[in-house]
């Protein structure tokens, strides 16, 4: 499979909400973006937003939680140039969503991004995969962590350990973070066999658009708390997410693969060391 514009650097971001488009914006100069969304309006919206920065960029309906679906546009990332960075932002969160649907898209939706892309990646390709916080909050069992890390996909979610009846979408969601961090480590190898790097980052509390549009309402109360106990005592931003992506997309992070960046504004630690009342 060869690409049909070899000397294009191409971006591509997955998702198109507040930290993609964050992320679009600053991966963007001298690229070819491409962006992916399941919602056409949110894929819409942003697509309009670059062009009038004046970046070139296309836009592709996605759904990360079919695999051919997501083959496709992989190669279509490929077809469109070399591929410098895939970053990843794509998900649903226990307020939006079903626990089925948290798994389909959370889970098994970043283990289609990692497998398909690993056949366009190429010397210096880097994916960045966005988990969250969550995932440091949970412990899972050795067998358990090993299953979601190197799993065929056609078996990841068939595990004992893994309680799909369940309807709660928080366990689901935490879950499935964590599985995104444990499939990034154990991926490593593979895409260094490509001279390709993946990372995560696990975001705390993020200011996006729909966060801040529902912090005065029911599902506000989990962040509001969330932020009440971090040490920096106030929620993340974008901008701030697009500042490690950028690092992690570019040369200055070339040795570092397999691992995850926590920039939750100190939230795990002072959980779990702040003294107790």
């Amino acid at each position: 499979m060869t690409s049909s514009h070899p000397t294009r650097n191409v971006v591509v971001v997955i998702g198109a909400g507040g930290m993609g488009l964050a992320v679009a914006q600053r991966l963007a100069p001298g690229k070819h973006v491409l962006l992916a969304d399941f919602q056409e309006a949110t894929l819409n919206n942003a697509l309009s937003t670059l062009r009038e920065e004046g970046i070139s960029c296309e836009g592709h309906s996605v759904n990360i939680a079919h695999y051919p679906s997501v083959e496709a546009f992989a190669h279509a990332a490929h077809s469109a140039g070399r591929i410098n960075a895939i970053i990843h932002t794509a998900g649903l969160s226990p307020g939006s969503a079903s626990a089925k649907e948290i798994y389909a898209v959370d889970l098994i939706g970043t283990a289609n991004i990692i497998e398909a892309f690993l056949s366009v990646a190429s010397e210096g390709t880097s994916l960045v995969c966005i988990a969250s916080m969550a995932g440091h909050l949970i412990t899972l069992s050795p067998s358990l962590e090993r299953h979601l890390a190197t799993a065929p996909l056609t078996q990841l979610l068939d595990h004992e350990g893994l309680n799909m009846e369940s309807l709660d979408g928080n366990v689901a969601y935490t879950v499935s973070k964590r599985a995104n961090i444990l499939r990034v480590q154990g991926a490593a190898k593979a895409w260094g066999s490509r001279k390709a790097r993946l990372n995560s980052i696990s975001p705390g509390v993020i200011a996006t658009p729909q966060l801040l549009s529902q912090l005065d309402g029911p599902l506000g109360v989990g962040p509001k708390t969330m932020v009440g106990v971090s040490a920096l005592q106030r929620m993340g931003t974008p901008d701030e997410i697009a500042n490690i992506a950028v690092f992690l997309a570019g040369a200055e992070s070339s040795y570092v693969t397999g691992t995850d960046i926590l920039m939750d504004g100190g939230t795990v630690s002072a959980r779990k060391w702040s003294k107790s009342d």
